[in-house]
């Protein structure tokens, strides 16, 4: 492109300054300038190809200008800076190709507005079919674009560009003088920073602040090039002067605020189109050099510049290694940016430095009081470390800071969405507290009532509501949230979540299924639907069960819920070494798995290896001393294997601590005292577990043995001979336990411990569903700064070892998530711009 309008050497100077300048660093090292770099390929090939459309004077190449349109259509949608070709198509079509100079444009406007003598154009037809090409679709692209944005530009905080909610005429002050900033970054650029947001550059408030000469020197170095372009009669020169100006100015005025607002200060990525006119201009101005002064200090003077832009974009590239290399580097040449320190906090955030990363939070609050997305990221810290009032005082704080509502005044309009977030982080907060339910409840009420498709906000709510058994009003929520996001993997997720809570397994698969469409990839759907799956009993459903088990196994093989699952599924097909197998994956990958431990115990046990069950037994009660099953099956194995009576009675103890009327425990108890030969206890203990249990025929029986045998044994009131008597003869007639076959008579069934009370022989518990709805995880305000943002919460499991049977309802549990909020907001205020 450059060879269009300068000499072969000043191109090459100009593409080797382009290509070392240090301002691409952000566009080229970012990966949010991509953009940048697609659109400026796609606005060079305009370029070349409506230079080419019109190379013959006589006619238009209709298929390069038609190319040229598409590129430039293209150049948009990847910037919408790139939509500025058309400008400089146009100046390249005027003054270029036409060779229109500037008493032409003057005759031209006065015989259009005095009509005086015939109006006639100074270019000819050709140029006006092409020039009216790129009007139509100038104006096409336009409404397009409008149309696409809703005719409405995006909300932006007076954090994100200060000047923009600024009175006149400090706007205008401040506006014109970040044209010349830009221009000294262009020329110098010394002092990169990554973001320019906030109180980076202060805003010009007085006519007599100096940076306003900076403006005018900027305003009067542009005036006299164009001066110079028009009045020169040198025509390559005026051609070179204003094509470098044309590409250096009009990529440039859909950043520079003076049509419209937008969302930064200043952003080094946007002057990567405008740098090859300022190239242009500092190569042609290096030719014109080398022919007045010799061409030694020309290129002396180009040698230098090279290196020396080379070797700053080279320190640059360093810069951008990692997100807190980026932000510190901006910390050392600024420190009025509050979302910088936010952004440091949270690269040490993200590596567990949380102390740390509070310090830099305070240090964002300290420097801009009034920026609610710091204590937003305070709260959050906060929570973190345990902090828990901390935490919710940072966010009432925040909370405190946002815009009150006008009445006629749509709270949307004025407020940054992340925001809102605060009040799901705080609502995450509070509904720790199982007290303070209702109280979360409203914050999610009135997020969603400032605004109505804040889909984060009804996924949150309708959890609360499920934790407050009402299902139906849950389930009315996320129906109402799939009005706004009818393809959200999540609210369905949810919504099967709410049918299970309700009893109703078909539609709760049918909605897991929906989610599996949407996201094949979606763990909690895949997990629970495979369990809804196996406990439909039918062998082609255990099949399908068993692929999405795997699958989640080949994601991440460090999920101990997936091994359980597959060792309840190996038990389903009666695979008792492949179930065991699965079992003892899930116990070395959670020591304190409850119901991993449970079964895998009850496995081996009735298995006929009571000796392996004991350790993980005692495991298991180790971690959770108030599994009352687990306490059942060790006493009974302490009785009936190990022969160790002290133990079982430490078992059975522990158990009636836990809960004094527990029928198993207590009838276990008087098995123990049987086992000792201590009858009258044995008999005072049955009766009371009699009076506790009357309808429990086992514990008639076994009182009734032990009547008859103290009256066989013909014992009196003395209970120390009794004691002694039975047990000198127990020592070869004992009451035995369930793993023997000998009978303390022969008409009468041995006393042995009860497992469960429906059954001799406890049952595999059934399977715990993981129905946690997805509870978003915390609105973090790290603008751009990509979280590695977002794993769903996975909750523990706590089932009561409930019995597996046919057409059993699932267990379900409801606990509140450890974090608070479902997809990681950006906040302006904390992110890179």
């Amino acid at each position: 492109m450059c060879s269009m309008f300068l000499p072969e050497l000043s191109s090459f100077a100009a593409a080797m300054l382009f290509a070392v300048h240090p301002i691409h660093t952000e566009a080229v090292t970012g990966v949010v300038g991509r953009a940048e770099t697609l659109s400026s390929i796609f606005f060079l090939a305009a370029f070349t190809l409506y230079s080419k459309s019109g190379k013959s004077k006589k006619a238009t190449d209709w298929k390069c200008l038609s190319l040229s349109m598409v590129t430039v259509a293209t150049a948009m949608l990847c910037k919408e800076q790139g939509i500025t070709i058309t400008g400089v198509c146009a100046v390249y079509e005027v003054f270029v190709q036409q060779k229109v100079r500037l008493p032409e444009i003057k005759y031209m406007l006065k015989t259009a507005i005095t009509g005086k003598t015939a109006y006639h154009l100074p270019w000819s037809s050709e140029a006006t079919k092409r020039l009216s090409v790129l009007v139509v679709t100038t104006v096409c692209l336009l409404l397009a674009r409008l149309q696409i944005m809703g005719s409405q530009l995006p909300v932006f905080t007076r954090f994100d560009n200060p000047a923009s909610v600024t009175h006149t005429p400090v706007r205008q002050f401040t506006y014109h003088y970040l044209i010349s900033l830009n221009l000294w970054l262009l020329l110098f650029p010394c002092d990169l920073c990554c973001d320019w947001t906030m109180g980076t550059v202060p805003l010009v408030e007085s006519i007599l602040d100096p940076r306003n000469l900076g403006t005018i020197a900027a305003y009067a170095f542009l005036a006299a090039l164009v001066f110079v372009a028009f009045t020169n009669d040198n025509r390559q020169q005026s051609a070179v002067i204003l094509m470098s100006l044309a590409f250096l100015i009009l990529p440039f005025l859909p950043a520079s605020n003076l049509f419209f607002p937008v969302g930064f200060v200043v952003a080094e990525r946007v002057l990567y189109m405008p740098s090859m006119g300022f190239c242009m201009l500092i190569a042609y101005g290096w030719s014109v050099l080398a022919d007045k002064k010799g061409k030694k200090l020309a290129w002396l003077a180009l040698a230098g510049l090279i290196l020396a832009h080379g070797s700053k974009t080279y320190i640059r590239n360093w810069d951008w290694e990692t997100e807190y290399s980026i932000f510190m580097s901006g910390l050392r040449v600024n420190q009025r940016n509050a979302k910088l320190f936010n952004n440091v906090g949270h690269a040490l955030e993200s590596q567990g430095k949380y102390e740390e990363a509070l310090t830099y939070f305070h240090t964002a609050v300290s420097v801009q009081e009034d920026d609610v997305g710091a204590h937003i990221n305070v709260g959050r810290t906060y929570n973190h470390l345990k902090m828990f009032k901390e935490a919710e005082d940072a966010y009432l704080r925040a909370k405190s800071l946002l815009p009150k509502a006008k009445p006629g005044e749509s709270y949307q309009a004025r407020i940054a969405p992340n925001h809102l977030n605060v009040f799901l982080n705080l609502a995450n907060l509070i509904s720790k507290n199982s007290t303070r339910l209702e109280e979360a409840d409203m914050l999610y009420r009135q997020a969603i009532s400032m605004r109505a498709d804040y889909t984060q906000a009804y996924i949150n709510r309708g959890d609360i509501l499920i934790k407050l058994n009402r299902t139906k009003e849950a389930q009315e929520v996320y129906e109402r949230a799939l009005l706004y996001d009818s393809n959200n993997p999540d609210i369905y997720y949810n919504l099967g979540v709410v049918f299970l809570e309700q009893g109703k397994a078909s539609q709760a698969l049918a909605y897991l299924d929906k989610a599996l469409d949407i996201d094949p990839e979606h763990e909690q759907a895949l997990l629970n639907s495979a369990i809804l799956l196996q406990e439909l009993g039918r062998p082609e459903l255990r099949k399908i069960a068993r692929e999405r088990l795997l699958k989640l196994l080949h994601k991440d093989g460090t999920n101990e819920r997936v091994h359980f699952n597959l060792g309840m599924l190996a038990m389903d097909d009666k695979n008792i070494e492949e179930a065991e197998n699965w079992f003892r994956r899930a116990v070395h990958l959670k020591a304190d798995f409850r119901s991993a431990l449970f079964n895998l115990a009850l496995l081996l046990a009735d298995d006929h290896r009571p000796l392996e069950a004991a350790p993980f037994l005692n495991q298991l009660v180790k971690y959770h001393p108030d599994h009352i099953k687990g306490l059942i099956l060790l006493g009974d194995i302490y009785i009936n294997n190990i022969k160790d009576l002290d133990a079982a009675e430490n078992c059975y103890k522990r158990i009636l601590d836990l809960d004094p009327e527990n029928i198993q425990g207590l009838h276990n108890m008087c098995v123990v005292y049987v086992e000792r030969g201590k009858l009258l206890q044995a008999q005072t203990c049955l009766e009371r577990t009699h009076k506790l249990a009357p309808g429990e025929d086992y514990v008639v029986r076994h009182l009734q043995i032990v009547k008859n045998r103290i009256a066989k044994l013909k014992i009196n009131p003395n209970e120390k001979q009794i004691e002694e008597t039975a047990f000198s003869s127990s020592q070869d007639n004992r009451v035995i336990s369930n793993k023997s076959n000998k009978s303390i008579e022969e008409t009468e069934r041995t006393t042995q411990p009860v497992v469960s009370q429906d059954s001799d022989k406890q049952r595999y518990s059934s399977h715990v569903v993981n129905t946690e709805p997805v509870f978003v995880k915390n609105i973090d305000n790290i603008n751009y700064v990509e979280n590695a943002i977002a794993e769903r919460p996975r909750e523990e499991f706590d089932d009561e070892e409930a019995t597996k049977s046919a057409g059993k309802k699932l267990p379900r549990q409801m606990h509140a998530p450890a974090y608070n909020v479902a997809t990681d907001g950006d906040d302006p205020s904390s992110g890179m711009s």
